[in-house]
């Protein structure tokens, strides 16, 4: 059985995304089945934490924009927390590190 890609937790105003394992091509399509979801949840906040997460190609990548695009059109805010230092290398390459609002841990994401 494959290993589950993605975990989400949810409570009252918000909603945890968080990956596990590499996200590539083959794997960036259950990223979005789970951020689509996570959407359609009701919930004032997105949070989506790669803390488990050691490399994201530009599939991944476009998954997250996505879906950050999406959560503005639904009127949810969207953040990033807990990127391991490769991963938040990527984003800060491709400077999404400016699109992105992107925080050190869950605890201050929480606060968002």
């Amino acid at each position: 059985m494959a290993e589950e890609l993605v975990e989400i937790q949810r409570d009252a105003d918000r909603v945890i995304v968080s990956p596990h394992g590499d996200v590539d091509m083959s794997r960036s399509p259950q990223l979005r089945a789970a951020l689509h979801d996570a959407l359609d949840t009701r919930g004032s906040l997105l949070i989506v934490s790669p803390h488990d997460v050691g490399y994201m190609d530009s599939s991944g990548l476009a998954t997250l924009v996505e879906a950050m695009r999406t959560a503005k059109r639904k009127g949810t805010r969207m953040v990033l927390c807990g990127m391991n230092p490769k991963v938040k290398a990527i984003f800060e390459i491709a400077r999404l590190d400016q699109f992105f609002v992107i925080y050190d841990n869950l605890e201050q994401a929480s606060k968002a």
